[in-house]
């Protein structure tokens, strides 16, 4: 077991994004619908954003719901919209202080899902101890494709030379250019790839996958992420001594 004591907190993550994959399969392991699955989901939500705002995390951003997912069957995608308006309780993020914010294609929500989330970021936008960011009608290609609209139209109106585009200029017109790109990737469910999430972002992120079920990542487990992250040598392209020039003297 271990303990929140045990976490270095000076080296806690400061941005930690997850795919919280296994909602389905936990379900059918239980022969229940799988919007019982995606329920049981939402209470783990609630522990690990508990958890998180307690060791420090200041950025935690969960991939709820993908711009392929509107592929699904028609029952499970109104299941969805109907949960993340029961879910987004003001009381959790207000209690905890909390600010929420939404990356993604939000012309294709619903309505009342638009305005619910708008309501929430609205009321929650002074809170200041931890901010958690949902993706919802998100993918990566989607949002990459806008950056580059976004920045061709200020070169065609002569807002932006061609010759001054940079990489600051694609992270600035993402979506997600509030925030700093995620320190940790968490996957649940067994599976190990990106599926089109935060692909830019999470180009030097450390990456954990992890066999459990999202309905079943307990707050032991995302200390046991956090543990395995602050065991890693993060290097960003350099070698172990330009990192820590110590290192040559231990040898």
């Amino acid at each position: 077991m271990i303990q929140e004591n045990e976490i270095d907190l000076s080296r806690v993550p400061q941005h930690v994004a997850i795919i919280m994959d296994g909602n389905g399969r936990w379900a059918k392991q239980r022969s229940l619908p799988r919007s019982a699955g995606h329920q049981q989901g939402v209470e783990t939500v609630k522990r690990i954003t508990e958890l998180s705002t307690r060791i420090g995390v200041r950025y935690l951003t969960l991939y709820t719901f993908s711009t392929e997912n509107w592929n699904r069957p028609s029952d499970e995608v109104a299941a969805l919209m109907a949960l993340v308006l029961d879910s987004l309780e003001e009381q959790i993020f207000m209690a905890n202080n909390v600010r929420f914010r939404m990356i993604g294609d939000a012309s294709r929500l619903p309505e009342a899902v638009r305005n619910r989330i708008k309501q929430c970021e609205e009321r929650t936008s002074q809170n200041t101890r931890m901010t958690m960011i949902i993706a919802m009608s998100y993918s990566s290609r989607w949002e990459i494709t806008e950056a580059v609209r976004t920045i061709a139209d200020r070169v065609a109106k002569g807002q932006l030379a061609l010759a001054d585009i940079s990489e600051q200029t694609v992270s600035d017109s993402l979506t997600t250019s509030f925030m700093p790109d995620p320190d940790l990737l968490i996957r649940t469910g067994g599976e190990l790839r990106l599926s089109n999430y935060l692909m830019w972002q999470c180009a030097y992120s450390e990456l954990y996958f992890c066999e459990t079920y999202w309905p079943d990542f307990t707050e032991q487990e995302m200390l046991k992420a956090i543990r395995n992250y602050q065991q890693r040598e993060r290097r960003f392209g350099k070698i172990s001594e330009q990192v820590d020039p110590d290192v040559s003297k231990k040898d």
